[in-house]
């Protein structure tokens, strides 16, 4: 991920850089900041518009936290997006593939 709304990029790297990786399967992990987790999802269609959209499982500082969010293609090497916390914040987000499997 390189962007985020709510949060800096000082935060976004701060353990790790942070990332959004997912397998051919819809399952596949993610970290910004303090957060990180597994997430599951699959493709959406509506019309000619197609979105990755899922939901995550994982720790907020070691505290239990899960959500859902959504990813949507940018152009061919970025995506933009939305994650949500379960009763908590929604910010949007803008991620770049650094590598290709």
């Amino acid at each position: 991920m390189t962007e985020m709304e709510l949060w800096d990029s000082d935060y976004l790297d701060m353990e790790v850089e942070a990332y959004i990786e997912i397998e051919p399967t819809g399952s596949g992990e993610f970290q910004f900041g303090l957060v990180s987790g597994q997430i599951d999802g699959e493709v959406v269609k509506e019309g000619k518009d197609q979105r990755f959209e899922f939901t995550g499982d994982g720790n907020d500082e070691n505290d239990p936290a899960s959500g859902s969010g959504w990813l949507k293609l940018r152009d061919k090497n970025s995506v933009d997006g939305r994650v949500k916390f379960h009763q908590g914040d929604s910010s949007s987000l803008v991620a770049k593939r650094i590598s290709s499997k």
